[in-house]
């Protein structure tokens, strides 16, 4: 099934009633990540309405809505506004970041050993809680909206790079600087974390972190 050519879809879906869209682009350059999720998505909705599908449940980004000088932000409320344009009932999930991306958060600030990050709030969650929240969506009635997941704490993000970077014995500096830009936009403290009343995940941050580390 190729959700970017629509090849193999009609095959794919036919007899299905719900779909969990979860699909990423391979590239986040600003261009090509907008074009994989308007294409995917206007193929896969296409491919949907013919067999169909009841419920379109999709994974999103909390934030896709307050960043719009970040390419992949823009690139999710494209996919986001795709869905709510289509006659297929939906519900939009979207989540917090990753502890899994914590680490591709914390290289892509470096400038050799001096890493700068923003010291807005951030809400982490991990992955295995955003799918277990992804299934429980998936097994019940379309909201034809919006709700979010997020983790049990917030922290401001330099913090959370310092306690990462401790963990994994990484000597690297972390300074804290409210103009420092991630993946191009700056930050406040509503950024990056949930509105009220989110889905939170079980796990928390220094539960995972210690997991992590120990099989690091």
């Amino acid at each position: 099934m190729n959700t970017l050519t629509g090849l193999g879809l009609a095959q794919a879906l036919a007899g299905a009633q719900v779909v969990i869209d979860v699909a990423n682009s391979p590239s986040f350059e600003d261009r090509a990540v907008l074009e994989f999720f308007e294409t995917s998505g206007r193929n896969l909705l296409a491919a949907e309405a013919a067999a169909g599908v009841e419920h379109h449940v999709a994974l999103s980004v909390v934030g896709a809505d307050r960043l719009p000088d970040n390419g992949y932000m823009r690139a999710k409320m494209a996919q986001e506004n795709l869905i709510k344009a289509s006659k297929i009932p939906y519900t939009i999930l979207r989540s917090t970041q990753f502890f899994e991306f914590i680490e591709g958060i914390i290289n892509s600030s470096a400038d050799g050993g001096m890493i700068r990050l923003s010291p807005a709030l951030i809400q982490p969650i991990a992955a295995d809680d955003v799918s277990a929240v992804l299934a429980d969506l998936a097994a019940g009635a379309p909201v034809n909206g919006i709700v979010e997941v997020a983790g049990p704490d917030r922290f401001p993000l330099d913090e959370l790079a310092h306690k990462f970077l401790a963990a994994r014995a990484d000597k690297r500096q972390v300074m804290a600087d409210v103009h420092a830009r991630y993946f191009g936009s700056e930050l406040n403290d509503r950024s990056l974390v949930a509105d009220d009343n989110p889905h939170i995940g079980a796990t928390r941050f220094q539960n995972w972190l210690s997991r992590s580390s120990a099989r690091g």
